[in-house]
């Protein structure tokens, strides 16, 4: 049975800052205006089974089951079950994959899923967990990670500001272009990514000292954001009942593991495995939304599976407009159907690598 992706929504992205445009709105807010925003686009909540979603720090406001809290805090039906996973800044994308499992194994047959996180509220590492605090697990900062790939690469400092630029130059022209608009819910009279910076120049990037000791800098480094993306997930018989098309197909998903040090290499290996598994090239993938953690990786996976400038972040990315950690997969996943649907390709692929050496990819077909 196939999982068909029939809505998708999702906030702007605030700085995670106490004066970014989200930091009033608690995590539980976020996910409850985007329920209530599926509601709106004619989602009977009656018909969901679960509701599904990603949080990378699950302590303090995001604590609790969060999913299970939403769906009590939205007034949906009590009989809509609701629940959080964590595999860090994939967590929001797992949890479409996992949806779109069960949908698959005739398991539940409507399922939202998406992620949340609330930087600004409920800061990074705020859980305090032993990945974090014990040395034996090898899992250091994220930023020199990223500067031993760009070593191991042999990229250049010019080389990542000029993604840096590209980024935010294609993220700038998306939002004047209105290619976000269709997925996009404002919240707090925010109604943008707050972190674009359309003035960005070669020159400006060059004069950013290095942030981890290597070449990255803030202007090749995912900002970090609050923000929140939910998919409505349905079996073509559900979505027969409910009235509404399907955008797209989940066709499925990898869920690849690395070296921890190196730790932000998993995602590119989770897009090869699963175009491979479906016996696809990356030159048949009409979208590719690809989490920037940091502009190395970026860098790295374009040079190793050949991704181009028409397929590859089109219209920016989290650099020019911020990681809000669990939310990424679920926004990037809105972004990638919405192109698919404004261009009108086949094949796209969505991946994060996060955290510890782990990654996932889900690919998906557009609906003819």
């Amino acid at each position: 049975m196939t999982a068909s992706v029939l809505l998708t929504v999702r906030t702007p992205r605030g700085k995670a800052s106490p004066r970014g445009g989200l930091a009033s709105v608690p995590p539980l807010d976020l996910v409850c205006s985007l329920l209530h925003a599926l509601v709106a686009r004619g989602l009977d909540p009656a018909a969901v089974d679960q509701v599904i979603l990603g949080c990378a720090s699950q302590t303090g406001e995001q604590g609790a089951n969060l999913a299970r809290t939403a769906v009590l805090a939205a007034d949906w039906p009590v009989s809509v079950a609701g629940m959080t996973v964590n595999r860090f800044c994939s967590s929001g994308l797992d949890a479409v994959a996992l949806g779109a499992a069960l949908i698959r194994a005739g398991e539940a047959e409507v399922v939202v899923a998406g992620g949340v996180e609330s930087v600004s509220r409920v800061p990074m590492f705020t859980d305090g967990g032993p990945l974090w605090t014990e040395e034996r697990f090898g899992a250091g900062n994220m930023g020199v990670a990223a500067d031993l790939v760009a070593a191991d690469e042999g990229f250049t400092r010019a080389e990542l500001d000029a993604y840096g630029l590209r980024t935010q130059q294609l993220a700038a022209a998306a939002w004047k272009d209105g290619r976000y608009d269709a997925s996009l819910v404002p919240v707090a009279g925010l109604t943008h990514d707050e972190h674009v910076r359309p003035s960005t120049s070669a020159e400006a990037l060059a004069e950013l000292p290095s942030s981890f000791g290597g070449l990255h800098t803030r202007g090749t480094s995912p900002s970090l954001a609050d923000g929140a993306g939910l998919v409505l997930l349905a079996s073509p018989a559900a979505a027969s009942r409910l009235g509404l098309a399907a955008r797209a197909r989940v066709l499925g998903s990898v869920t690849a593991g690395s070296d921890p040090i190196r730790m932000l290499l998993s995602g590119q290996s989770a897009v090869a495995r699963v175009l491979e598994r479906f016996s696809l090239r990356p030159s048949d993938v009409d979208v590719v939304e690809f989490a920037e953690a940091f502009a190395a990786l970026c860098l790295k996976i374009r040079r190793d599976l050949g991704f181009g400038d028409d397929v590859f972040n089109v219209n920016g990315g989290t650099i020019a407009m911020g990681h809000a950690f669990g939310a990424t997969g679920a926004i990037l996943l809105a972004g990638c159907v919405d192109e698919l649907t404004r261009r009108g390709g086949r094949y796209g692929v969505t991946a994060v690598s996060g955290a510890a050496g782990s990654g996932t990819a889900v690919l998906v077909e557009r609906a003819a």
